[in-house]
Order: structure tokens, then sequence, then C-alpha cells
């Protein structure tokens, strides 16, 4: 038997990351942990899942929380009725630059689980060094897709675990490119799903936030609920399978239980179905291009179901227009997106901004974006995010004046 395939976990208290952790705790002989990286907000939970697992090292984005780790280490071994003298720290790597140095620690898998643009240099760091990159960082690919492209030294080396993009990774096996018609992704629709536009304009954060299906965090929640989330991994969909905006195609699902499709050109559409869980993706992704065993539970077929499929409403939600109009212009045009999309999402829920006002500031901020020129670099990148950040809140600011 082949020795366990060994995992650098970035964003390990996070949603991805604990549930990776899952799958890594019921699959010993599969996989191992050898580094874990997190932002620093929640240093027990992190010292805890560092113990459990014996990594080598420790990654923290935040330098401050040095000491606070160090003590949270103690204090949970303590806990777990470790003697003092037994306590062996891993290597503590600090401050901005920590997920990408251990992005290039030894290993054979990078899960890159850091969440927002903070994700997208480990993720040049991951390829740079050669690792196999399972990305559930779509920032990475919507911001820097040029330059992610530019550092990649295999085709293979990417291995998504957004459940879409997995479906499609899976789906795309059945043909040749040559072969493929067209994506389509599957969009739940979210909590708003079959409103007309005049009927979201008194929508409230606690109302965006309860997504039917998934549990997500609130900023992936809330662009669930505006589409933004889908109109993202459209833009991912295009950077990963380098098909083009025309042939991908979005379609309402309620029932996540179809994740995507891929249509053939002899009219054969291949679909990726399961129950949403996220371990499934994650496990893939770690395993690839192998499955692993009781990942997830499989669709019951002695029961009774019915499966829909509705039309996208382009005129309630008009994210995914907009993100392949941004994503066809390409020259930073797709970050300005994303950035200026975290801004909206972050006024609407401090009660700045109405939910109608999310997707319409994004697209006046596209409207008046400069010429920038394709990325070919971070700071390129995070210039033109600057720029999206500091436009959105001018105009977020002048619509609360003049309300």
């Amino acid at each position: 038997m082949s020795s366990p395939r060994e995992i650098v976990l970035l964003g390990s208290t996070g949603s991805v990351g604990t549930q990776a952790i899952d799958i890594v705790r019921r699959n010993p002989d599969r996989f191992r942990v050898v580094a874990l990286g997190a932002g620093g907000g929640n240093v027990g939970q992190l010292a805890a899942q560092a113990l459990e697992l014996g990594v080598e090292a420790v990654g923290v984005a935040k330098a401050s929380a040095v000491q606070d780790l160090q003590l949270a280490f103690y204090a949970e071994a303590s806990r777990q009725g470790w003697a003092s003298g037994d306590v062996r720290l891993p290597k503590i790597i600090a401050g901005p630059d920590a997920m990408s140095e251990l992005a290039q620690w030894p290993c054979d898998v990078v899960l890159n689980g850091v969440v927002g643009s903070l994700g997208l240099a480990p993720t040049l760091a991951a390829l740079r060094a050669g690792r196999t990159l399972a990305l559930a960082n779509k920032e990475s690919l919507v911001a820097g897709g040029p330059v992610v492209r530019a550092a990649l030294r295999r085709p293979d080396q990417i291995v998504p675990v957004d459940s879409e993009h997995s479906a499609l990774a899976q789906c795309l096996r059945g043909g040749t490119r040559a072969e493929v018609r067209r994506l389509v992704l599957t969009a739940s629709g979210g909590p708003f799903r079959g409103r007309r536009r005049d009927e979201l304009t008194a929508v409230t954060p606690e109302q965006a936030l309860a997504h039917p299906t998934w549990n997500m965090g609130p900023v992936v929640t809330i662009n669930s609920a505006t589409l933004v989330n889908k109109a993202l991994e459209v833009i991912e969909a295009h950077e990963l399978f380098r098909v083009p905006y025309d042939a991908i195609d979005v379609v309402v699902h309620p029932q996540s239980m179809i994740h995507s499709m891929v249509e053939f050109v002899d009219g054969s559409t291949l679909a990726q179905a399961s129950p949403p869980d996220m371990r499934l993706p994650i496990a893939l992704a770690l395993g690839w291009p192998d499955r692993v065993a009781e990942a997830a539970s499989a669709v019951d077929w002695t029961a009774a179901q019915s499966w829909t499929f509705e039309p996208l409403d382009e005129s309630a939600f008009p994210a995914v227009r907009l993100a392949k109009q941004a994503g066809a212009a390409g020259r930073c045009r797709p970050a300005i997106y994303n950035a200026a999309n975290e801004e909206c999402v972050a006024a609407f829920v401090a009660g700045r901004l109405p939910f109608l006002g999310i997707v319409d500031t994004l697209e006046r901020v596209l409207d008046a974006a400069p010429d920038f020129p394709e990325p070919g670099t971070v700071e390129e990148v995070l210039a033109a995010e600057s720029w999206a950040r500091a436009r959105a809140r001018e105009i977020i600011a002048l619509a609360v004046e003049g309300a």
C-alpha cells in the first residue's frame, strides 16, 4: 500500500477546512495533514486541529496572534490531559506571507480554502512550487485568472473544490474537449427564487442569509441570494476549462441534486448528481483522480423524488449577465467585479445599501472602470481591486446621502 497523500490545508478553521479534516480523519490510510493555516481569528480551534493531526507547521495570517496561538496550544494540551513536557509545538509561521509560505511546504496537495482575494498569493505560491492545488478559493481565478494561468506548471495542476466545478470536471471525463458543446452550471436560485425584481426592494440581510439548501458563510450566502456567487462561478468555469463565455449557461435547479452538466456535440448531456454535501467534492479534490469511498451519502433511489429546472430570470437577477460581460472584456474587469461586490455586500449587511443596490452598484462600478491592462502580477490585480473598492464606496456614500 502506498503512503498517505500529504496535505497542506489553508483556511483550516473555515467550513471547507473543517470538512476536509473530517475526510482526513475518516481516511488515515489515504491522507495526512502536514501543515495548517488560518487567519488567526480562532486560535483555539487551530491549536486543537494541529494537536489532533500532529502537523509539522501552523501558519496564521495575523502576526499578533502568535502568542495567543502558543497559549492556545498549551491550554488545549492541558484540556486533553497532556503533561507539559510532552507538548511539542509545530513550527509557527505568522504574518501576511504565512499562507504563501505554507503553500510551498513539502507535500502532495495544497487545499486552498482561504476566503477572498487573500487566497491569490497562496495559489500562485503552490503552483510555482509544483504542488497539486485543490482550489476552493474562487477569487484566485476570478480576480487573477491570467496570472494564475501563467503560473501553471502542468494542465491538471488545479483540481476544483466547488461542487459545480467538481461536477463539471467529473462530467468532462465522458468525452474529449473537442466534443464539448457547452457547460451548464446549476443554481439553487437562493431564498428569492421566483420573485420579480419589484418584489426584492425590501429584502433584509436576515432574509438574504436564509439559504434554502446550503450552510455557508455570510458573504457566500448573500452572493447566492443575488446570484453573484453563480456569476463568479461562471468566470471560474471559463478559467478552469477554457470554454468561451457564450458556451457557459446557468439553469436554476432548486433541489441542488444535480451539481452541473456538460452538453456534448452529439446532443448528449452528462450530469453529476449527489445530495448537497461538500465533503464529496473536497474528498475528490484531495484524492484526484481517484475517488474516496464513503465520502458522502449517495442519492436514495428507493425514495420518490422530483427534480426541476428553470431558466434564470436575468431581469430580477442580472449578476450572471454582468459577469459574462466583465469576463469577456478582461483587463481586470473580473477582479473589479469581485472587489466591488464585497464592498456592496458589506454595505448591505450594515444597512447602508438596499438588496437591489448590490448588483446595481456593481454595474455602475464596472461602467466607470478605466482601461486597466490585462493583469500580469498580483500587484496589478490588487491595484484594480483597490480602485473598485474605492469607487464602490463613493457610489454607496452618494446613495446614502441622497436617501
